[in-house]
């Protein structure tokens, strides 16, 4: 029996290809009751969730999807999804 080999792809995420115009929701950073776990960050599954100074995100929407992972592992409850105004 043969077996014939295929293409392997990179897996990728939204950074190649600025998927944040596929978004319903958008997070809102309050940054209120931040507690600078990183949680966010840790989680978001395209890498957009960054740190700008102690215990403050932000997310950059050319990339974000609006999944709302972020909000929903935030310990505090910071992140408020929203719905995107187009």
């Amino acid at each position: 029996m043969r077996l014939d080999l295929g293409a392997i792809a990179k897996a990728g995420t939204s950074k190649g290809n600025q998927t944040g115009g596929w978004r319903n929701f958008k997070p809102i950073f309050h940054q209120e009751k931040c507690v600078g776990c990183g949680l966010c960050k840790i989680y978001c599954p395209e890498g957009c969730v960054t740190m700008v100074e102690k215990k403050k995100y932000t997310v950059d929407y050319t990339y974000c999807k609006g999944c709302g992972i972020c909000a929903e592992e935030c310990s505090s409850g910071d992140i408020e999804m929203v719905v995107e105004e187009k």
